[in-house]
């Protein structure tokens, strides 16, 4: 039968010790772990090569520009979007003035995010969420509902099943802080119970148009990315 010697041992005892030194630094949380999932940014992130430059885009020199003056294509997606001349389009390219990130249909895509998340956070009572997405005074008027919904011991059964239409009626400024309203057009599938479980609202078996117009705004004066809804209006 053959002995490790002394020297093995040693080792083997090192090894150990090492393992669980790097298991437990690979354990602990460094503060730079990823940001919360912010809904209206999320499209603009684009895969990038080990350069960190985005994949197939060939990068052109460009004019230096001077101080203050706008970009020459600054306006191009907004245009596009936008006619120009249009109350809509100056109100878009105000935003733009303020924040020169904000693209009309990245907003867009953000907000039917959004949408679907306040729904569903809605009918399931889900105050944290809810909080993350409104303004003070929204969350107020939603979290009385969902207080008044749950003293009558009544739930709201829903399926999100999509968004047909997403549109931009109105944009403006109001001092630092940018204002966005949205039509969407979205189908539902919603019922209320009562506490014996009788459908008493709405109808678990059918799909529901629904139209809302909605507005989100942001400080643009904040670093603070994230846009937050501010009105609503459910249209006839």
């Amino acid at each position: 039968m053959e002995f490790f010697d002394f020297g093995t041992i040693f080792f083997l005892i090192a090894a150990v010790v090492i393992f669980f030194q790097l298991r437990n630094v690979l354990g602990r949380r460094t503060g730079n772990e990823r940001p919360p999932f912010d809904p209206y940014t999320a499209a603009r992130n684009k895969p990038q090569d080990a350069n960190g430059k985005p994949e197939n885009v060939v990068s052109l020199p460009q004019r230096k520009r001077v101080a203050g003056e706008p970009a020459e294509d600054a306006y191009v997606a907004i245009d596009a979007f936008a006619k120009p001349g249009t109350d809509l389009n100056k109100g878009l390219r105000a935003i733009k003035d303020a924040d020169a990130s904000f693209e009309p249909k990245v907003f867009v895509e953000g907000a039917k995010m959004a949408y679907e998340m306040i729904v569903m956070a809605y009918a399931d009572g889900d105050r944290k969420t809810l909080k993350n997405l409104l303004s003070r005074e929204v969350f107020d008027g939603f979290v009385a509902a969902i207080a008044d919904r749950e003293g009558r011991s009544e739930k709201i059964q829903s399926s999100f099943v999509g968004i047909d239409k997403a549109d931009i009626v109105s944009a403006e400024m109001k001092g630092g802080e940018a204002h966005v309203t949205l039509r969407i057009v979205s189908e539902l599938i919603s019922a209320t119970r009562d506490k014996a479980g009788e459908v008493i609202d709405g109808d678990p078996e059918t799909v529901a148009e629904v139209k809302d117009v909605w507005t989100f705004a942001r400080d643009t004066r904040s670093r603070d990315p994230n846009w937050k809804l501010v009105a609503t209006e459910e249209e006839d």
